[in-house]
């Protein structure tokens, strides 16, 4: 691909920018349709801290150990639960509502930059189905539809869509990543009392998940950038990803809870400690790669960008999901229960961050058929939110629901949809 005259350069470059935006939506908006979240609405309405309370077949999902201690043996069926995640780290509904089907002065773009962290503009879809997953004294049996869209642009990126180029800017790709996996998994767990230290019991479970997997893609690398100078362009890039339509693994899950009292239990849980997909099944590398050649004022007629671009079968390959650890601390006694949980992730991608994330949540019981929560967290890469959420408890039937929002409890404080719904019975 040659160009001969600088401003089609220029917007040859401005065109390969807003192409990766969009492929970077569109992987986003795909894997909404195929997946990952919380398909606990309880835990939702909390805000995710939820550990230390978890019985029955969420036990299954936050923490296996708890099923250890009788009182959080819940035996029943989950007839459908489903929660729904999209959001990212930068813009709200406020703002959306504000700037959409305007004209952005130089102000208005500055103050949707301020917005983006130095790590760049992150987008996160995910959701979560489950149905007919069984809990029977220290036993859950668990069948989950999971799905996970995970977008970073780097800050540079998002400069440029919103400012085009200028002279002696450097647009550096570092940062910017893409991943997207759905999978169906069944789990068993477990999980018994082993001990007491100082009269206070002590309890280990874990979960083993078996993977089917539907359809992967993960880019394995990016890399490159292109400076900007008064007479041209200088730089290189290369993109390669993976991608496969189907496979098989397994994952892991383990933790460990204590009564401290008769009214506080703490816990510490490993999601995914162990896992592994291969993928098989169309599986296909696909590359991209381009170099800009230096354009100076002698050598104007020379300059031109080189670029290629190939899909070719690959044998395989194999992902892991993200290692994910919680530490908790829950009231558990009393008509208003509260816990607080520290999530903390180990890599980046497939909706996990390395950045730590503190939750809080409340549960007032004053109506026992009608539960009460709310909650706030705070860090990780989903930002602040709010949470609140109820439900209905009847004959052991129970219904719940939840909805997160922003940094405040206004609507327009939120950074995308957040929803999740559930549905059970206990016998």
């Amino acid at each position: 691909m040659i160009f001969h005259e600088n401003t089609e350069c220029r917007n040859g470059f401005k065109r390969v920018g807003l192409i990766i935006i969009c492929l970077g939506l569109v992987t986003l908006l795909s894997g909404v349709a195929l997946a990952a979240g919380q398909s606990s609405a309880r835990s939702m309405g909390m805000a995710g801290a939820y550990m230390s309370l978890a019985s029955g077949v969420d036990a299954a999902r936050y923490n296996p150990a708890n099923l250890g201690f009788r009182q959080y043996r819940q035996n029943g069926l989950e007839l459908v639960g489903m929660g729904v995640n999209i959001a990212n780290n930068s813009i709200s509904l406020g703002d959306y509502n504000r700037y959409t089907g305007t004209i952005l002065t130089d102000a208005d773009k500055q103050e949707l930059l301020d917005k983006v962290p130095s790590s760049g503009l992150n987008l996160i879809a995910d959701m979560e189905a489950s149905a007919l997953s069984f809990a029977y004294d220290s036993w859950v049996f668990s069948v989950r539809g999971v799905g996970i869209a995970d977008v970073n642009l780097s800050k540079d990126i998002v400069e440029l869509v919103f400012n085009g180029n200028t002279f002696g800017q450097t647009i550096d790709l570092t940062g910017s990543y893409s991943d997207a996996v759905a999978y169906v998994s069944t789990g068993l767990s477990y999980g018994r009392l082993i001990t007491e230290i100082d009269h206070r019991p002590l309890a280990v479970g874990g979960t083993f998940k078996y993977i089917k997997g539907i359809a992967v893609e993960e880019i394995r690398e990016l890399t490159g950038g292109v400076t900007t100078l008064e007479t041209g362009f200088a730089g290189e890039g290369r993109l390669v990803a993976h991608t496969a339509s189907g496979g098989s693994g397994y994952s892991l899950d383990i933790g460990a809870a204590m009564e401290w009292n008769k009214d506080y239990t703490v816990g510490l849980s490993f999601n995914n400690l162990l896992s592994n997909i291969s993928w098989s099944n169309n599986a296909e590398e696909h590359g991209y790669l381009f170099s800009f050649d230096t354009m100076t004022v002698d050598n104007m007629g020379d300059d031109y960008v080189v670029s290629e671009d190939y899909t070719t079968p690959i044998s395989g390959f194999s992902t892991r999901l993200p290692t994910t650890m919680t530490i908790g601390v829950a009231n558990v006694s009393g008509q208003l229960l509260w816990a607080i949980d520290w999530h903390q992730g180990f890599s980046t991608g497939f909706g996990s961050s390395t950045k730590p994330r503190l939750a809080a949540g409340l549960e007032w019981n004053k109506f026992n058929m009608f539960p009460l929560r709310t909650g706030f967290a705070v860090g990780g890469n989903k930002g602040s939110v709010f949470s609140m959420g109820s439900g209905v408890r009847l004959s052991g039937f129970r219904f719940d629901i939840a909805v997160q929002t922003g940094s405040s409890l206004s609507p327009y404080s939120t950074h995308g949809l957040n929803f999740a719904i559930a549905t059970g019975v206990s016998f």
